[in-house]
């Protein structure tokens, strides 16, 4: 049984006005899941990027975002879910007054990210490579494909 304490969990500065705390992901023991939790500040979020072959859920828990799926584009509330199907680019932001708290799972324990604005750095979510991003994100390691 693996069980996860937010008390045990660190929660890490991954850009300017956002906070992400790693739930669960290959790095804690999970095989083909990852879970994310992200406060946003007002104008944050997450810039364009894909998952390649990761499927992705995203709750927003509190507040409010505009969310984007390659060239669509819809504003999301509290209780609101988007799935993001894989090799699709998205990113959202948050577009109210407080902060923007969402939910995220995806369907790999290490999922990989490209930020189209980093086009050619690929970043695993809960890798352990050398080459660290942050606490959450490292380098994709040069033996893993795509």
């Amino acid at each position: 049984m693996l069980i996860f304490r937010e008390s045990e969990q660190e929660l890490v500065e991954w850009r300017p006005g956002v906070l992400t705390r790693l739930r669960a992901g290959g790095s804690l023991g999970t095989e083909r899941l990852s879970v994310l939790e992200q406060w946003h500040e007002p104008g944050c979020g997450a810039p364009t990027h894909t998952h390649y072959d990761a499927e992705e859920l995203v709750t927003v828990l509190e507040g409010s975002g505009e969310f984007w799926i390659e060239e669509e584009r819809t504003a999301l509330e509290a209780g609101d879910t988007v799935v993001v199907p894989a090799f699709l680019y998205h990113g959202f932001r948050n577009i109210g007054e407080g902060k923007l708290h969402i939910l995220a799972v995806l369907s790999a324990a290490e999922p990989l990210v490209e930020y189209a604005e980093e086009a050619g750095t690929v970043l695993e979510i809960g890798g352990e490579g050398d080459v660290r991003r942050d606490a959450h994100r490292a380098v994709r390691r040069a033996s893993r494909s795509r």
